[in-house]
């Protein structure tokens, strides 16, 4: 299974979501074969093989998914994934507001102590950072 983007990881999740439901089938089509009163054997072997081999179709395909979760959740960079960049980006900019924040908490401190003192104030502003739409 070959790894690609989004897209195809989707596509991927489908097959196997569809292959889920064609084992459930062959194993409901085997029961029912094997509830009648005379189940016809060569029947019962052949929804059940095909049911156990979808089986093993499922189980590697999200074992494949799983894998490749397992390598996008360690934070490693990797082919493919962003969120890595994203994340620094968004933490980025919650430390830029941050010391925005403490800056102005500053000013203000200033500018009381210098009221308090009787002298001339002058007030320094930060200019506005817009953050980039993701």
């Amino acid at each position: 299974m070959a790894t690609g983007g989004p897209r195809d990881r989707l596509l991927q999740l489908e097959r196997i979501e569809r292959d889920i439901a064609s084992s459930i089938q062959s194993a409901g089509l085997a029961l029912q074969e094997l509830s009648k009163e005379k189940p016809i054997p060569k029947q019962v072997e052949s929804h059940t093989t095909l049911f156990l081999k979808t089986l093993q179709e499922v189980e590697t395909g999200l074992t494949s998914q799983i894998q490749y979760l397992t390598q996008v959740s360690t934070g490693q960079p990797h082919e493919g994934s962003c969120y890595s960049a994203q994340k620094d980006l968004q933490m980025a900019y919650h430390r830029l507001e941050h010391v925005k924040s403490r800056l102005a908490e500053l000013d203000k401190i200033r500018l009381e102590h210098l009221r308090q003192q009787g002298q001339m104030i002058r007030s320094y502003s930060l200019p506005e950072v817009q953050p980039h739409s993701q």
